[in-house]
């Protein structure tokens, strides 16, 4: 009976040592899939069809989150990377204007649009893992044996990652 114990014990301290790896694994993702993203609006706002205000938009919202301090400051400074990038790929007549200006086949809003795509996918990926692993710790076992080591736990990346429509 004990083997059988200590091999459940075991078990469970791996499988939750394999979810903290997830979850790093996870926030390595969405790090990159955010800097993609701020790298293609960058991108987006040098774009010489783009009308000045909407390119100043564009260019304070991406560096905001690499000079945010907390992570709740950073998810905020994320959230306005997607809504300045709605608000500007939204509005009548972008297409044309950048087309005007030299991107005929609206490759740099299409850039944006995929690398937006992807921060999606990847804040999805890594809440998933947060939650499973936030829900192995819970467990009565886990926390009585301290499984969990000195291990901190993961918290959710809460922003608004809404990929925009353009409508041309």
């Amino acid at each position: 009976m004990t083997v059988l114990l200590s091999g459940y014990i075991q078990w469970r301290a791996s499988r939750l040592d394999r979810l903290h790896v997830r979850v790093e694994t996870a926030t390595a993702a969405l790090d990159a899939a955010l800097a993609r993203r701020a790298a293609a609006v960058l991108e987006l706002a040098a774009a010489p069809g783009l009308e000045p205000a909407s390119a100043v938009l564009l260019a304070d919202a991406a560096v905001r989150p690499r000079l945010a301090g907390d992570p709740g400051e950073r998810e905020l400074a994320e959230s306005t990377v997607s809504r300045a990038l709605r608000a500007v790929m939204e509005q009548p007549g972008f297409g044309a204007g950048l087309a005007a200006g030299g991107d005929p086949g609206g490759e740099l809003p299409a850039a944006a649009e995929a690398a937006a795509k992807r921060v999606y996918l990847a804040r999805r990926f890594y809440n998933d893992a947060v939650a499973a692993t936030r829900a192995a710790r819970a467990d009565r076992l886990v926390r009585a044996l301290r499984l969990a080591g000195s291990a901190p736990l993961p918290e959710f990346f809460e922003m608004d990652d809404e990929p925009p429509r353009p409508r041309d």
